[in-house]
């Protein structure tokens, strides 16, 4: 049995797409996920499986999601060692006194091919810094996400991917989680 992480994007926000965790938790555990457990309202997912591919349990997920609750939701799912790679290859954690209240990182649904961030138009996200690594996309926010043009619409339209963003802290604690 796998254990995965769904990383639900854009429910319970200013309340749009409203799903309570306990509702879902019973939703997906009525399909056969075992060991279903939610972290906050944002939609973070665990979920025990037999199945192997995250594809086809964020596709199960997502289908349950609509069936249920009538909400078209993107689901992204990774694994432990995505969130440890997030600990291990964010080079923005070797700048010194970095604030990491202004560190996020958006999970994306596709590879992203290394030579993207010279295609991309950096001008228009600064002051704000992005680095690419794969599925991930770690962000620094100069002052915070509520005043930044970097968010989940540019990621999307630049970079033809679904993204879903989680802070610093909630990385940290999602991998806590994983066991």
């Amino acid at each position: 049995m796998k254990t995965h992480l769904a990383l639900l994007r854009g429910i319970n926000v200013s309340g749009h797409k409203m799903i309570k965790m306990d509702a879902l938790k019973k939703a997906l555990e009525n399909i056969g996920f075992q060991n279903v457990r939610t972290y906050i309202q944002s939609g973070n997912v665990f979920v025990s499986t037999d199945e192997e591919s995250p594809g086809k349990v964020g596709l199960l997920i997502r289908n349950e999601i609509f069936k249920t609750f009538g909400h078209d939701v993107p689901v992204l799912v990774i694994g432990k060692e995505d969130l440890q790679a997030c600990l291990d290859r964010n080079l923005f954690l070797n700048e010194e006194g970095v604030d990491l209240k202004k560190l996020y990182v958006s999970f994306v649904s596709s590879e992203l091919p290394e030579n993207m961030i010279t295609q991309l138009n950096l001008n228009f996200i600064k002051p704000d810094e992005i680095q690419l690594d794969g599925r991930r996309i770690y962000l620094k926010y100069d002052t915070s996400p509520a005043n930044t043009k970097l968010d989940n619409k540019w990621i999307e339209k630049s970079m033809n991917v679904v993204s879903t963003t989680r802070n610093w802290n909630t990385v940290n604690k999602l991998l806590e989680l994983f066991g």
